[in-house]
């Protein structure tokens, strides 16, 4: 991946949207929330579709159909087929029936999404420990799934059954604020057992495996707002991603990233993808991008407490977003291959971010 946010060539001068065949997009926090269209998604997504790009709607929620999920799209006011929506059931599923018999019963611990992604594979979903498994599985099965239901993978996984998970994600956005994910359900079953799951979804590779051989895409662009799952994702598929600033990811956070969370592009919100991204250049001792430079200042003398902490500065005047690039750079060139630990406290909150 890049080492700062820059214009890959082949996007030099030219909207995303052109440069890419296929936007693989997340769903919560980049296209809605909490139901509702994030502002400007709708008519971003239909303007990238009309000049030929293709959308694939890829998300680590197990529990809904792709039938469902496409439904509360087109409900939104964006056309969506069932094909064009991608879950970690349906990688899960893929992974489970390359290493069980076709028909195998499977387990289930989750929701709908899994049943039928499991029985589009050729397998069988079983409700109990009792009925035999060749595997179990865990997906997010809402908040009203039965506690019971852990004790049933746990006598299940105990045995020796092969056990498997849709996604490890802990947290999950609800209309009320921050929930347990399916990743809490499944610490629930490794305390148990002491035993670890096979993980299918972002961003671990099969999750983009699936996705690529069920959109064909040749050219992806990764399009999220997390940067241990979406950004991530894309970094270990080895394609370029573009971050939005709709949903969990800050400023502070980007700037800290290590090179696996550092995406290709950062941007406000869906309206990135019909754009061209600004160019980043070396200027001296820093980075230029629009009219802001920011540079990486080494730790300060000596003082009472130690060295002082380093700092990214900024100047210069223009774009907000330009100079969120522009301190991309500077941090992660500072840092390297690792985290930057550099104090940006006031360059952030000059660009009121």
């Amino acid at each position: 991946m890049s080492p700062s946010v820059r214009t890959r060539p082949e996007a030099s001068g030219r909207a995303l949207s052109e440069a890419y065949d296929t936007a693989l997009l997340d769903l919560d926090g980049v296209v809605y929330a909490g139901g509702s269209a994030i502002a400007h998604a709708v008519e971003s997504l239909e303007k990238a579709r009309e000049g030929g790009m293709r959308l694939a709607y890829v998300t680590n929620n197990a529990l809904r159909t792709p039938e469902v999920v496409a439904g509360h799209l087109t409900e939104l006011g964006i056309a969506t087929e069932a094909g064009e929506v991608i879950t970690s059931a349906q990688a899960v599923a893929r992974l489970i029936s390359e290493q069980v018999p076709a028909g195998a019963r499977v387990l289930v611990i989750g929701g709908e999404g899994l049943r039928v992604a499991l029985r589009e594979r050729g397998l069988v979903p079983v409700e109990s420990a009792d009925d035999d498994p060749a595997a179990v599985v865990q997906g997010f099965g809402g908040p009203d799934l039965p506690w019971g239901r852990f004790a049933e993978a746990s006598y299940a996984v105990a045995r020796g059954v092969p056990w498997f998970a849709s996604n490890t994600d802990l947290t999950i956005p609800s209309g009320r604020g921050i929930a347990p994910g399916n990743g809490a359900a499944v610490e629930v079953v490794r305390i148990a057992t002491g035993a670890e799951p096979q993980v299918a979804g972002k961003p671990l590779p099969p999750m983009h495996r699936e996705t690529i051989l069920r959109t064909g895409a040749e050219r992806p662009l990764v399009v999220g707002d997390r940067l241990d799952t979406d950004i991530e994702g894309a970094f270990n598929g080895e394609v370029d991603s573009l971050l939005v600033l709709t949903g969990v990811t800050d400023g502070a956070q980007l700037l800290a990233a290590p090179p696996r969370h550092r995406p290709t592009y950062v941007d406000a919100d869906l309206r990135g993808m019909l754009t061209g991204q600004p160019e980043v250049e070396a200027d001296g001792d820093g980075f230029r991008c629009g009219g802001w430079t920011a540079t990486a200042d080494g730790a300060g003398d000596p003082g009472e407490g130690g060295r002082e902490r380093g700092r990214l500065r900024l100047d210069g005047d223009g774009e907000v977003l330009d100079g969120l690039r522009a301190l991309c750079a500077a941090a992660w060139t500072s840092a390297g291959e690792g985290s930057c630990g550099l104090d940006a406290g006031k360059a952030l909150a000059r660009l009121g971010l």
